[in-house]
């Protein structure tokens, strides 16, 4: 029988503070109206003092599990993708493993907010080489940590949650149809955290400078983002040979609703096949479309047969998409 690789068991987790729009203009200067009409968010998730990537992680994980009717001890591989692990080494994966009781490979994958259909291209392909039977791939982040909260461009527009899907050989006529990844190395300027690494370790002058934190170019990320999501979108409708029509669901990354309309124009999707959860969770990064992919199936969005399509844009820059037949 010919396998075909495809998710099993979804699983999420999202912090239980709420940090709303009103309560921003308390912290930084600015204004509900402000940030609802420029991002289209309302509220995010901040992640309690303590809790790490990987306590997210293994909620989500643990889900994942339980609704692909499998136990830790069956799984053959981790995957989890972040940039905001719990710390530099060991993986975050590798902390997820002890924590639900796994004993199989793991590592960490580091694309941004591409990181989940990245992290899906890698699970997929390795169960259709046949080296990996039931793969477990999680989007986790705790960005909270890692933000300039005076900074009102980048302060207001991200939040922490977490992700997971197993990933399995679902058999013919169903599961992922194909998959696109792309990145460009000239544009890593344009979104990065500078500091803590080898190029500029931490120091007392880092720390006082706040390169500890997110430094955005919005306007030209925006740019970007809106033509290489668009493309990529296309290319895998292309590659997995069906016609934009039968597209039943897109999913794309939430970072702007600006972006997700502009991206939706230039494909020509009605927004009415568009998933957006965005306004309750700003940018989760990496979670954010496997959150997204989460609701929607449990909102009765996505039925058996339908086809979806997923695209992600993140610092790299990265970008990807997949698409896939439920």
């Amino acid at each position: 029988m010919k396998r075909n690789a495809g998710i099993v068991g979804l699983g999420c987790y999202v912090p239980e503070k709420i940090l709303t729009n009103l309560e921003l203009e308390s912290i930084v200067e600015t204004t509900d109206e402000w940030i609802r009409t420029r991002t289209g968010i309302l509220e995010r998730r901040i992640a309690a003092k303590g809790q790490s990537s990987s306590d997210l992680a293994s909620q989500a994980a643990r889900e994942a599990l339980k609704n692909a009717g499998l136990g830790a001890s069956d799984l053959d591989l981790i995957i989890v993708a972040t940039i905001s692990g719990d710390m530099l080494f060991p993986s975050t994966a590798c902390l997820v493993q002890t924590k639900i009781g796994a004993t199989c490979p793991a590592f960490d994958l580091a694309a941004a907010c591409s990181g989940f259909p990245y992290a899906l291209a890698m699970a997929g392909g390795l169960v259709l080489a046949g080296q990996y039977k039931k793969i477990l791939i999680i989007g986790s982040e705790v960005l909270s940590g890692f933000i300039d909260w005076q900074d009102r461009s980048t302060c207001v527009l991200f939040g922490d949650g977490a992700g997971a899907a197993v990933v399995s050989d679902v058999g013919p006529d169903k599961g992922i149809l194909s998959t696109y990844l792309a990145a460009d190395g000239r544009y890593a300027d344009l979104l990065k955290i500078p500091a803590g690494g080898s190029a500029m370790p931490p120091s007392l002058e880092s720390v006082q400078q706040k390169l500890h934190t997110l430094k955005m170019n919005g306007s030209e990320v925006f740019k970007l983002a809106v033509r290489n999501m668009a493309d990529a979108v296309l290319k895998a409708i292309a590659l997995a040979g069906i016609s934009l029509e039968k597209i039943d669901l897109l999913i794309p990354h939430q970072a702007n609703l600006r972006i997700i309309q502009a991206v939706a124009e230039r494909t020509h999707v009605p927004l009415s096949k568009v998933f957006i959860n965005l306004d309750k969770y700003g940018n989760m990064s990496s979670a954010s479309t496997i959150v997204a992919l989460y609701e929607a199936v449990k909102s009765g969005r996505i039925q058996p047969g339908n086809h979806i399509a997923m695209v992600a844009f993140g610092s790299g820059l990265t970008w990807a998409s997949t698409v896939m037949k439920w």
